[in-house]
């Protein structure tokens, strides 16, 4: 008798988890993955009017950016994807998760912040392309960052 209650609560118990996963995603911690960081919530929802025949996202100062085939972001972004990005007000507001483009001597970069911090010479952020297997060298300065990336468009 106990051994047919145990296989009925067994049956329930795993059918209410079929039935959460049909209504659900799997959480990734279920299927062994980790939490990392996601990029900030720069617009918020009433910002984004979807309609039939068109998008309208109010961001101010909003500026479109396009990108080179480096491969560093992929498969985020790539050479035919295009971005919408914003100018933060300041260093601060910059966060682990956010994707920035920035100045550099060999030209403009687009890749993922991993840290944020503040030493001598002010706000910092130690960034790495996400299919690259290291952060980058160098730290990037505030005054450097050219933008947010808030969207991204295939």
């Amino acid at each position: 008798m106990i051994g047919k209650v145990l296989i009925f609560l067994m049956v329930a118990v795993f059918s209410i988890a079929i039935f959460s996963v049909a209504q659900k995603q799997i959480p990734a911690q279920f299927l062994g993955g980790k939490e990392i960081y996601s990029p900030s919530d720069w617009v918020k929802e009433d910002q984004i009017k979807v309609y039939g025949d068109k998008v309208v996202m109010d961001i101010p100062g909003a500026t479109w950016a396009s990108f080179t085939d480096t491969n560093s972001m992929d498969p985020f972004i790539d050479e035919t994807s295009n971005a919408i990005e914003i100018r933060p007000s300041h260093p601060d507001s910059i966060r682990p998760g956010d994707i920035i483009s920035f100045r550099t001597s060999y030209g403009t970069v687009i890749h993922r912040v991993q840290e944020a911090g503040k030493d001598e010479e002010g706000f910092f952020y130690i960034v790495k392309g996400d299919n690259n297997t290291a952060a980058d060298p160098y730290k990037v300065r505030f005054d450097d960052v050219k933008g947010v990336v808030v969207a991204v468009v295939y």
